[in-house]
């Protein structure tokens, strides 16, 4: 009679879990993470026989990464990538290039003013390593001509 009873039981639990179903109403769909923000925005500016470019790519609603290039006349190129983060208008990165056949690496700042940003300059500190950091970013200056427009990127930019 037990093993009748056991049966029984086991019998009736796979049946209603086979059949059983959830009404459609208590479905609910998994939850969609919220959709990131990218964008690339590409600047210049052209002081005299120099060029400085950059592209932004926006990651979220303040992650940066890009592309900065310094051309100065008669000088060599530096050429590199940045990446950093928004504070407010304000951008702060660390700009990883190659002048000269050497790598390093330097802090630098951009302020955005509508459609453009302004390069920051201030007093800065060399680990003698290679890497240049800004001693006080309070204390930066944006009141430069170095000023970036925006502009239409380059298709090569966008690889």
């Amino acid at each position: 009679m037990k093993n009748f009873i056991f049966c029984c039981t086991v019998f009736v639990t796979v049946a209603c879990k086979k059949d059983a179903k959830v009404p459609e109403s208590e479905i609910k769909p998994a939850p969609v993470p919220e959709a990131v923000i990218s964008n690339t925005d590409c600047y210049q500016a052209v002081l005299k026989k120099d060029t400085i470019t950059l592209r932004l790519d926006l990651k979220g609603t303040d992650i940066v990464s890009g592309k900065l290039t310094y051309n100065f006349f008669e000088k060599d190129k530096s050429d590199g990538t940045i990446t950093g983060k928004m504070h407010g208008d304000t951008l702060y990165a660390n700009y990883i290039f190659t002048a000269e056949g050497q790598t390093s690496q330097s802090e630098v700042a951009f302020l955005k003013k509508g459609e453009t940003f302004i390069e920051g300059y201030g007093d800065i500190s060399d680990d003698g390593k290679g890497k240049v950091t800004f001693k006080n970013k309070r204390k930066l200056n944006f009141g430069s001509n170095t000023v970036l427009h925006k502009i239409a990127c380059p298709e090569e930019s966008l690889k």
